[in-house]
């Protein structure tokens, strides 16, 4: 038996350390330009999430436990957000190789932990260790096991969720139930303040609560840990059993997933009537819309952007806070635009289809069906619930107007100048969620989108405040100027740059920037230091200049009384309009630094 065994072992562990040294041979090679500084990002983020969740270790079991949940949702989740995961290495490509799936799933196991995520996740994990030795240096012993067993279960379960979630959006029910789903969990996530000041006026966390963290997969190892700590050596064993149990159990699931990831998220055809349209601009308008309701992608990212608008508006509900009801309707306008951004990199190389059509509907159609698809829900929206409330607020309605138009407008426009490559909708394979292979860049164009859009709703809100009624009138004004204008700009834009776009798609690689007296430096040509100061600057500044200022104002101005994270309102009220000054102006400056760096360098 021995001797049938041994080499089936040698072979998965060869196949595993073969796949985690491809894994960061990739990594070590594809660390340029934009991407780079997304990691450092990334990194930063993380090593500060993992401070904290250190911190909770030097608090109580209970904070710990919850922090260790949020980290299971994180890589549950956040996969989804953000086009699939990490895929460096894709089943796909060990197809022809004949690779049993159990040792695949193993060898793609081993990969996933080369990476930045997984080292920070073991960081943050290192908090059982600090947890457990302060109370008993023997627990180590089981605590050490318990971070890497954790750890496994954190990975497989995000791959598992990867999977289930491609299978489901092969249905459009799968597509509708998933995009319900993560559109709870996240707008749950968004408002954790909302569920912490709950438990606070329920007088901290519960005792059922207490146990229901521990019975949380996320919450096994603590469990582990702290029975070590109580002297019950045999039930800390049995609960370390059980994760390497959980571990085994999930490793199988994901390898019977990955003989299911074949196809692609495609809705039928079946009892399809022909496209019919009078006009050129119809005709645009008709396929628009069929593809948003034959693409399951497109129904998953709506479905998720509506999800995530009501609950994200009903969570103050818990609190008798109504108030933020109304808001469900601008805050799904928000996100369709974020989860459309690369509304014309979503076509692929099908791309030349619309630059062999001469003539100026292509983009005014586009924006005609992205209003079409989604103005009747925001409307709809935002109306019952404002109803619902008892009465309309001019703020709402004004800015549920403004922001459509801005959306139709800056959808197109975003995406024919910052175009990413996309994935040719029949080539997506066994991961629907992957529409680019470029991930950081699809979620800083739909951060960008976010801005931009929100931008356009200002003068709205402003009016709104400041003169009622009146502001609802600027919002359908600059609504439609928003749709109009920068229509206008995509439609010039697209016109003009139409073939380097699809050589773009086709290549992956943007065409070589024309050299002329006055151009900016692009940011792949920059030193590697100015290129992650850069991105750095991009990706933070809205952190200072919306949530700790623009909001924290518009709070501090309504009077209200909730402070949540806003760190302006927790100072005496001397210091609270000063400090709004001082985010709102770090916030500018780090977007104007991020522009002056490219521009100094201009040829």
């Amino acid at each position: 038996m021995t001797a049938s065994v041994t080499p089936s072992a040698a072979t998965s562990l060869t196949t595993s350390l073969t796949m985690a040294g491809m894994k960061l041979a990739v990594l070590r090679n594809s660390m340029s330009g934009q991407k780079s500084g997304s990691i450092v990002i990334g990194g930063v983020l993380g090593l500060v999430l993992a401070g904290g969740t250190l911190f909770a270790a030097f608090r109580t079991g209970d904070l710990l436990a919850a922090a260790y949940a949020i980290w299971m949702l994180g890589w549950i989740f956040g996969p989804v957000f953000s086009g699939g995961g990490d895929e460096t290495l894709r089943p796909e490509y060990f197809t022809l190789l004949g690779i049993p799936p159990r040792r695949l799933a193993s060898g793609l196991l081993v990969g996933a932990f080369v990476g930045i995520a997984p080292v920070i996740s073991l960081l943050a994990l290192a908090g059982l260790a600090v947890f457990g030795v302060r109370q008993s240096p023997a627990a180590v012993v089981v605590a050490l096991p318990a971070m890497l067993l954790q750890l496994a279960v954190f990975v497989l379960l995000s791959r598992v969720a990867v999977a289930v979630l491609g299978l489901a959006l092969r249905s459009r029910v799968g597509a509708v139930g998933a995009g319900l789903v993560n559109g709870a969990i996240l707008a749950a996530l968004g408002q954790g303040w909302v569920f912490a000041v709950a438990l606070g006026q329920a007088g901290g966390i519960t005792p059922e609560a207490s146990a229901a963290l521990r019975y949380l997969p996320s919450g096994w190892g603590l469990a582990a840990v702290e029975a070590a700590v109580a002297g019950s050596w045999g039930r800390a064993a049995l609960t370390l059993g059980a994760l390497a149990v959980l571990v085994a159990l999930l490793l199988a699931a994901w390898a019977a997933l990955l003989t299911r990831r074949a196809g692609s998220a495609r809705a039928s055809a079946r009892g399809r009537r022909p496209i019919t349209a009078s006009t050129a601009s119809g005709a645009v308008v008709a396929k628009e819309l069929r593809v948003w309701s034959r693409d399951l992608v497109r129904t998953h990212q709506l479905t998720f952007a509506l999800a995530y608008g009501v609950f994200f508006a009903a969570a103050p509900l818990l609190l008798g806070v109504h108030g933020m009801l109304p808001w469900a309707g601008p805050i799904f306008v928000l996100m369709a635009a974020a989860m459309s951004a690369n509304l014309y990199g979503a076509d692929g190389t099908a791309l030349w289809l619309t630059l062999v059509a001469p003539g100026a509907a292509d983009v005014r159609g586009r924006q005609q069906a992205w209003l079409l698809v989604v103005g009747p829900v925001a409307v709809a929206v935002t109306l019952a619930f404002s109803a619902a409330v008892g009465g309309f607020e001019p703020a709402v309605l004004a800015l549920t107007a403004a922001l459509l138009g801005g959306g139709a407008g800056i959808v197109p426009l975003i995406s024919v100048y910052a175009l990413v490559p996309g994935t040719d909708p029949h080539r997506r394979g066994g991961n629907p969620l992957r529409v680019s292979e470029d991930d950081g860049a699809m979620t800083g164009l739909a951060y960008a989108v976010l801005a931009l859009v929100a931008l356009t709703g200002a003068p709205a809100a402003l009016a709104a405040w400041l003169y009622g009624w009146a502001g609802v009138a600027v919002g359908v004004v600059t609504g439609a100027l928003s749709f109009w204008g920068f229509g206008l700009l995509a439609q010039r834009r697209l016109h003009s740059h139409g073939p380097d776009l699809l050589q773009t798609m086709r290549t992956g690689k943007r065409p070589a920037a024309a050299t002329g007296p006055g151009r900016w430096m692009s940011l792949d040509h920059l030193p590697k230091r100015e290129q992650i100061i850069t991105v750095i600057c991009w990706s933070i500044g809205a952190v200072p200049l919306f949530p700790q200022g623009i909001v924290a104002g518009v709070l501090k101005a309504g009077g209200t009384e909730n402070r949540s994270w806003f760190l302006a309102l927790h100072l005496p009220d001397g210091l609270q309009w000063p400090t709004i000054a001082f985010m709102v102006l770090l916030g500018l400056g780090l977007y104007g630094l991020g522009l002056w760096i490219p521009y100094r360098r201009r040829t």
